[in-house]
Formats: C-alpha cells, structure tokens, sequence
C-alpha cells in the first residue's frame, strides 16, 4: 500500500516555488552590475524592488470564494473607493493620501510576528501572499465616521498564520502595529502630538475568526499604497479603524494592547468597536451610513451583516 502525504494548509505547491536559477540571478545581476558597494545600495534596492513588483501582480486577481461573497452585495465603484483614504500617517484629508504615498516604499517588506508563540518569524509580506493561497471575499466596510463601501479584497484568513507560529496558552490578544517610517510618511511631522505608530487589536478569537483576513489585494490587484500596502488587517465587522494597514508586526500578548484611537479619545474608540447602529458615536449616529461612490444613504446592520457569523463571540456580554 503507498503512502498517503498528508500536507499542512500552508503547503505551497512545487509549481508555484520561484525556480533557483531565477532567484538566484536576480541576486547574481546585482553583484554582476556591482550593486554592492554603499554608494551603489539605492540602485539595487530599486532594482529589487521592481522585481518583487513584478512577481506579486503574477498573484492577482484570486479566485472569489463565493462562500464569503454575498451575491447581492454590489461592490463600490474602485477608483472613488481608492482614493478615498484614512490614512493619518500621511494627511488628514482622505482625497489627499493618494497624492502624498509616492515616497513609501513597500518592498521588499519584512514582516514580524512574535510574543508567546512557539515559532515566532519574521517573514516578507509577499512571501506570505505566496505561501498562503490568496482568494478573493467580497465584504462590507463600515467607517466610523459614517460611511461605507462594498470591497473586493484579496487576502487570506489571519488564522493560518497564527496556526503556523502556534500560539501558547497564555495569548488572548493580537497586537497590530503599522509601519511608522517619517522620512516617507509626511503626516507623522504634522500630528506630532499622536502616540505613534498606530497600534490596534483583537481579542484571540476575534482574530481567528475565519471572516478576519490579512489582505494583500483589492479590486483583483495588489493593494496600492494608499490602502494599505503591502498588507493590512480586515475585520468586516469593526468600523474600519480596527483594520491596521501597512502592518510590520504581528504580537500574540497577554495583554489587551493599547490601541491608537482608544488613547486619544476612549469614549469615541473604545477596544472592541463593533458596528452597532444602535449606540451612537458621541458626536453623530450611527444608525445610517452614506455608500461612497453613490452618496446613497442606507441603514446600518448589526456588526455590519455579520452577526449570524460572529454572533456569538459576543453573546457572554448580555
């Protein structure tokens, strides 16, 4: 009788592996073309960069897991929703942020995923793309600020690679921090007074929900900067500023972490921030929101149209 291979969900397939040869001129032509010395390191940090471009968009788009992709839901127009951006680390107006990202840089792009694990890492986000099958959900988003939108993103489920590091006994959170980098992000020097880099969190089962994913696509292309390159959190059923973009590291702690938002103002973003149209935010309700493409206003639904999904995290709460 054979033997029966059995492979983890993280396998990746032997087709998909980059071939050596490949891999290894890319890094030959660097040394060949004398990309070595310090004076010649931003010519082959470009060169390199084009390259991890050019493997990523071979990803995209992924197929759609209709299972996560309600029929009915019309997506959002792409170019009102790509432009339309809260991203403080580069300004505060949102049609602004897509003018102000082309100095980040976001490859190559170590990622860290650490604390109490037993097999912590640190990994490139497109080798993460790459090595977790990326599939297309299309979800709800929902602003705190009372808009939303209906997104296609491109990611895969942030359980998996939690499941990788193995979590120990005593994680019960998930510290997200974002890249905080001044020399490329304008909007640090302006906001001085905001405890950076922008942190956020998620309860442990919050975050090995199978709806919550590390999303490296949208719209069936790779994530522009201004959304969140090269990966972000999506939690469909938060309001929007839970979802951390640009992430650099990834904690499993012990500790409820403390998040951006909630120190500056705890009465407006508190820790878990579900979408609940019935408490309003201090200074406007919650119990509609405008689409952004259309300016359509529609009803807000609890925890955004989720509730039949996660309902139960939160049912011990009363």
């Amino acid at each position: 009788m054979s033997n029966i291979i059995l492979r983890p969900e993280w396998h990746l397939p032997e087709r998909q592996v980059t071939p050596e040869p490949a891999y290894r001129n890319r890094r030959q032509f660097l040394r060949e073309f004398g990309f070595t010395g310090s004076g010649l390191l931003a010519g082959a940090a470009l060169l390199e960069r084009d390259a991890w471009a050019a493997d990523a968009k071979k990803l995209y788009p992924a197929q759609r897991n209709i299972a996560f992709s309600p029929p009915d839901l019309k997506l959002s127009d792409e170019k009102v929703f790509i432009s339309y951006n809260n991203f403080y680390e580069f300004s505060t107006s949102k049609e602004s942020v897509v003018e102000r990202v082309d100095k980040f840089i976001t490859a190559p792009w170590p990622v860290k995923i650490h604390g109490l694990c037993e097999k912590p890492l640190t990994i490139d986000a497109q080798e993460l793309a790459a090595e977790f099958p990326l599939e297309e959900r299309v979800y709800r988003f929902r602003c705190v600020e009372a808009w939303g939108a209906v997104v296609p993103w491109t990611g895969f489920e942030l359980r998996k690679l939690l499941e990788r590091v193995q979590p120990k006994a005593g994680a019960k959170f998930v510290k997200f921090v974002t890249a905080m980098k001044p020399e490329q992000m304008p909007g640090l020097a302006r906001l001085r007074g905001y405890p950076w880099p922008y942190t956020e969190g998620l309860r442990m089962e919050e975050a090995m929900h199978p709806l919550t994913i590390l999303a490296t696509g949208v719209y069936g292309k790779p994530l522009p900067k201004q959304n969140g390159a090269p990966i972000r959190v999506v939690v469909p059923w938060k309001y929007g500023y839970k979802s951390g973009k640009s992430l650099v590291s990834i904690e499993l702690t012990d500790q409820q972490p403390k998040t951006l938002w909630e120190t500056l103002s705890p009465e407006e973003y508190p820790f878990e921030s579900n979408v609940d149209p019935a408490v309003p935010h201090p200074r406007w309700s919650q119990a509609t929101e405008r689409q952004v493409d259309t300016g359509d206003r529609i009803r807000t639904l609890p925890l955004n149209g989720y509730a039949a999904q996660v309902g139960e995290l939160y049912k011990k709460k009363g």
